[in-house]
């Protein structure tokens, strides 16, 4: 009897190119990490009383809204994963509405953080405060920037799905997209409990 050969997809998903990318941003967002933590190990008091300061609802939420998005980037990758010839289309509008959801968390996520930093900056806080706001800022302009890209990603993700433009054989575009929205759903997810929450 002869076997049939099966063709793995390449492993790990996604371009060359985005890893190169995530080690780096890794790194950078590290270091930054490391640096947020031996400050207030010298600054403990002053680091808890800023602290205070800031909404911790509003970063929980907007922990709820990445850890969804990304949850629905999931689902998007699957059902293109998963099509066959004869699902082509109904594969691909599905996947566009998971990515449609994502981009709406996302955008909401902005929002928020829009808010945050209007009620910051409204009291008279700028970098230049204190050791803490100094990171804080450093860090969640950085990572809101790194969303606000993320979300023009999915953009141009939903619109490809909306032309049928992704096969189960040829994603690595969209796998891609989903690895870089799970960089920014993780570096969150580090960064919420460490400036928000941990004491």
């Amino acid at each position: 009897m002869a076997k049939t050969l099966s063709i793995k997809a390449p492993y790990p998903p996604g371009d060359f190119a985005i890893w190169i990318i995530v080690y780096v941003e890794l790194v950078t967002f590290g270091l930054l990490f490391v640096g947020y933590a031996y400050s207030r190990r010298a600054n403990l008091h002053l680091f808890n009383d800023s602290q205070l300061l800031l909404n911790q609802t509003t970063g929980f939420i907007n922990t709820l809204l990445l850890i969804t998005s990304s949850f629905f980037i999931v689902k998007a990758v699957e059902k293109i994963k998963s099509m066959t010839h004869d699902t082509r289309y109904k594969s691909n509008i599905a996947a566009s509405h998971w990515l449609l959801s994502a981009i709406v968390l996302g955008s909401f996520f902005l929002v928020l953080k829009l808010t945050e930093f209007s009620h910051i900056f409204g009291q008279g806080i700028t970098l230049s405060t204190n050791t803490f706001f100094m990171f804080y800022l450093l860090l969640t302009m950085f990572h809101f920037m790194h969303v606000s890209l993320g979300v023009i990603i999915l953009v141009n993700l939903y619109r490809k799905t909306k032309s049928q433009g992704y096969t189960s054989e040829d994603c690595r575009g969209l796998e891609s997209g989903a690895l870089y929205w799970h960089l920014v759903d993780l570096l969150w997810i580090v960064l919420f409990p460490l400036v928000y929450i941990i004491r």
